[in-house]
């Protein structure tokens, strides 16, 4: 299961940490809170299930609300290295929107799985206010993470 303290929302894959510089980290974080300074603070619903095979997630809806935060996203990481992030699974490259809330540690069959759990939950309301950049250390489930900045819509403290 995901700790509650690292319960996200990903956005994008910026790059490997040793090719940006912690200067442009902090450049591409105060862009973003330029891109977002207008932005009210998003209210979503998470209950729908997405099952992947390494991974349980909620949806997170509705999507076209989350778009000014992934072009201020983008823009901020063009602005500043020259290159959009990586915003989705290849060969779509598309952006679903979801929190994920279990990684699978083994293979499995996923029928009893989705059996339990069934393709949706009860919503549970959550409002975006902010969006993060995070240096991830190692693989996921390792939760070795570094934040480095936020950036928060309207300009909230």
């Amino acid at each position: 299961m995901t700790p509650c303290e690292w319960l996200h929302v990903t956005t994008m894959n910026v790059g490997p940490s040793v090719e940006i510089s912690r200067n442009d980290m902090s450049l591409m974080v105060e862009a973003a809170q330029r891109g977002l300074a207008n932005t009210a603070p998003i209210p979503t619903i998470l209950e729908k299930v997405i099952y992947h095979p390494e991974a349980i997630m909620l949806r997170v809806q509705p999507a076209d609300a989350l778009m000014p935060i992934l072009e201020a996203t983008k823009n901020a990481t063009r602005l500043v290295i020259g290159r959009e992030g990586v915003i989705g699974e290849p060969p779509s490259n598309t952006w679903t929107p979801h929190a994920t809330v279990a990684y699978s540690t083994s293979n499995q069959v996923a029928g009893p799985i989705i059996s339990a759990l069934g393709k949706s939950v009860i919503g549970c309301e959550a409002q975006i206010d902010s969006v993060s950049l995070v240096i991830q250390w190692g693989p996921e489930p390792d939760w070795n993470w570094e934040p480095v900045g936020t950036a928060r819509l309207l300009g909230n403290p």
